[in-house]
């Protein structure tokens, strides 16, 4: 427990003092715990710390977990690829999916979101680095993919996401990350009224909050290396 609540307060701090260096308030940065490969456990040690929303990229793994930590108040986020056969699962257990890049994924999820639930809160997950093994709409379908979504049911657009390719440069980072930003202030002068760009990880998270991340993914720099499945 004091190994992860110590970690949880290390990601904090450089999520506070990423913000102070970039002149935002913190309470407008949201930590999103990757907890993909760790075990119901290792969730439930970091709700005792202070930790409510979670991400998750594996629908049964997901799904295990729901159901072992179903007493306790989480907010499931769904960040990973979305198969057409896995959508009913994500719409009926989840409050966020960052990871929408098709209509046709679009419209399964509205189809399964039960009516007596909240809209699910979706972005759109853009391949800003054009890298031919990440998923992603293109930033030149992002539009029509942006004003599809927007008029389903059940569905709440709220921004973009991003996995831009690795990289130590910070510079480098941070031009990732300010296209995704530049892409959400585009859409938004086409009258979208979107807030939400979910940006950085473990590893780059600072550059992602210097150029206007409103959600960080953080996994392993909170649970530890991640444990093959």
């Amino acid at each position: 427990m004091t190994t992860l609540s110590n970690a949880l307060q290390a990601v904090r701090l450089r999520i506070s003092q990423a913000a102070t260096e970039a002149g935002r308030p913190v309470a407008g940065i949201q930590l999103l715990a990757v907890s993909k490969t760790f075990p119901a456990s290792a969730v439930r040690l970091a709700y005792t710390a202070g930790q409510r929303a979670f991400g998750e990229s594996y629908v049964q793994e997901a799904m295990d977990k729901v159901e072992a930590l179903s007493d306790l108040p989480l907010k499931w986020h769904f960040i990973g690829p979305i198969q057409s056969n896995k959508t009913r699962p994500i719409a009926e257990n989840f409050a966020w999916v960052h990871s929408l890049d098709r209509a046709r994924i679009a419209d399964r999820l509205s189809a399964g979101r039960p009516s007596n639930l909240p809209d699910l809160q979706v972005c759109l997950q853009v391949n800003v680095s054009g890298e031919s093994s990440k998923s992603g709409v293109t930033p030149e379908d992002l539009l029509s993919l942006a004003r599809y979504v927007q008029a389903l049911p059940r569905l709440k657009l709220r921004g973009l996401m991003a996995i831009p390719e690795p990289s130590d440069n910070p510079v480098d980072q941070r031009l990732a990350f300010a296209r995704l930003r530049q892409l959400l202030e585009q859409l938004n002068a086409q009258g979208f009224q979107l807030d939400t760009l979910s940006m950085g990880m473990s590893d780059d998270l600072e550059a992602a909050i210097a150029e206007g991340a409103t959600i960080v993914r953080v996994g392993s720099a909170i649970f530890g290396e991640r444990e093959k499945l």
